[in-house]
């Protein structure tokens, strides 16, 4: 009897599987950022909560000391004044109500100079607590207060420090500094912030778990919609080719004969012809589309010389370059090879080539440069053509977008050329940049990984591509 495979690989297989399914990315993206929003919220509400419950705890237990230590200032400043002015630290350590008798009051006395006042018991007193910086500020201020640190067993000591105004009420006869040990309440505190974090952090990974889980179960229906969306797609755009083809045919046939037509029938054909061609030219890039983000689209995984298909692809669009007044001009390496498949590649610098050419003056020139970067092949096709305003670069690649709707539309343009070279460069693992100045032309950045390269070459060793390659308009 085999093994059953374990829950770990159970779940590798799942995501693998989840992967390769039409659509992953998009999903994941979606799912990635539902829970970020998710998580999100729910740090900044754990936050809220913790930095309150926090401050009112402090405030809670730290408040009733600081209460009874002005209380304690105040009952010593009048004993100073009025009962023994001789001995101003001479009453006793009274217990403050709400704590333990046990619990001691630091009192410590200075005089206007700032010299403590010596008592029987002020040499025990803890040396930081006799520092002169608090009665210091007191006699300029009227009062101060502050948390030092003892050391030994106090720990933490909350002090206030009272001014003692003078017979003129314009000077101090010196300070009187009271103090309370509240390393119990940092005890507290460092216990109620050390759960606060653990007890946020615990919050916060399984929020980022139960994020990941309820947003997956969330997109079910959207993934599902999505789905059934791409196959409609492919089926029609499928569907629509084959009369798309005999309605063309059909009226190229009738316009064999246009020398026996009336005018405006042939004029009506043409425009049958026209239209089929364009809208035939739709339902094949919408089923390219629909097939590269459903991933049936077969692609084949070869080593490709990016000189063979720069050189395919400029022999297919001469005699368009030609027509339009357009010289083409190329500066390929001849070690660079990606890893793809060639008519897919070829298709990508079809779309871009096209558009350089399209989208050109008269008289104008595109230009061809492949090199390696960063170990990134990388193809560049620039023109000196019309440009693109920067508002529409951002959009550039978005379905059925096109910058003049006009324009494009009249030079057969349909708004997703750019859409599948960026699919098509996606599914190589590389990306598609557009770079671009109005009026001065535009920069296509097509990158792809590099299977192997040669040594870099200068640019003296780029190989210049013949005629017909090479064209000049006549």
């Amino acid at each position: 009897m085999k093994n059953e495979p374990s829950l770990f690989w159970r779940f590798r297989r799942y995501l693998h599987r989840q992967s390769r399914e039409p659509g992953a990315a998009l999903f994941s993206g979606l799912r990635l950022r539902l829970t970020l929003w998710y998580s999100s919220v729910l740090a900044i509400a754990l936050i809220f909560f913790g930095v309150t419950l926090y401050f009112g705890v402090q405030q809670l237990l730290l408040s009733p000391v600081s209460d009874d230590l002005i209380s304690r200032a105040q009952h010593g400043a009048q004993e100073w004044l009025t009962i023994s002015p001789d001995h101003p630290c001479s009453m006793p350590s009274l217990p403050l109500s709400g704590y333990v008798p046990h619990d001691p009051i630091l009192i410590a006395c200075f005089d206007q100079s700032a010299n403590l006042l010596q008592e029987e018991d002020t040499p025990q007193l803890p040396t930081a607590f006799l520092d002169t910086s608090l009665a210091l500020k007191a006699m300029q201020n009227g009062s101060a207060s502050g948390i030092i640190d003892t050391g030994g067993p106090l720990g933490q000591v909350d002090c206030y420090a009272l001014g003692i105004p003078g017979p003129d009420g314009k000077s101090y006869l010196g300070a009187i500094v009271v103090g309370k040990s509240v390393q119990p309440q940092e005890t507290a505190l460092s216990i109620i912030l050390t759960l606060l974090f653990a007890v946020g952090g615990v919050t916060m990974i399984g929020a980022v778990i139960g994020g990941l889980f309820l947003s997956h179960r969330a997109l079910v229906p959207a993934r599902l919609a999505w789905n059934n969306q791409q196959r409609f797609i492919a089926d029609a755009s499928h569907e629509l080719r084959t009369p798309l083809t005999l309605l063309r045919a059909d009226a190229e046939v009738l316009l064999r004969s246009r020398k026996g037509m009336d005018p405006e029938d042939a004029e009506l054909l043409e425009d049958i012809v026209t239209e089929a061609s364009h809208m035939t030219t739709l339902a094949n890039n919408m089923l390219t589309l629909a097939r590269l983000d459903a991933g049936s689209q077969h692609r084949e995984h070869e080593v490709v010389s990016l000189d063979t298909i720069v050189q395919a692809g400029l022999r297919r669009v001469t005699a368009f370059a030609d027509q339009k007044g357009i010289t083409l001009q190329a500066e390929v390496r001849d070690d660079l090879r990606v890893i793809g498949d060639p008519l897919l590649l070829e298709q990508a610098l079809l779309v871009l080539l096209d558009n350089a050419i399209k989208y050109n003056h008269a008289g104008g020139s595109v230009t061809i440069h492949t090199s390696l970067v960063d170990q990134r092949a990388q193809i560049a096709i620039s023109d000196n053509g019309i440009g693109i305003p920067a508002e529409h670069l951002p959009n550039l690649g978005e379905r059925f977008y096109r910058v003049d709707k006009a324009r494009s539309r009249a030079a057969g343009g349909t708004g997703l050329g750019l859409s599948i070279a960026r699919s098509i460069a996606t599914s190589h693992d590389g990306s598609l940049r557009l770079e671009s100045t109005p009026h001065e032309g535009t920069r296509a950045l097509l990158t792809l990984p590099a299977a192997s390269s040669t040594p870099r070459q200068t640019d003296s060793e780029f190989q210049i591509l013949p005629p017909p390659i090479q064209s000049q308009a006549k």
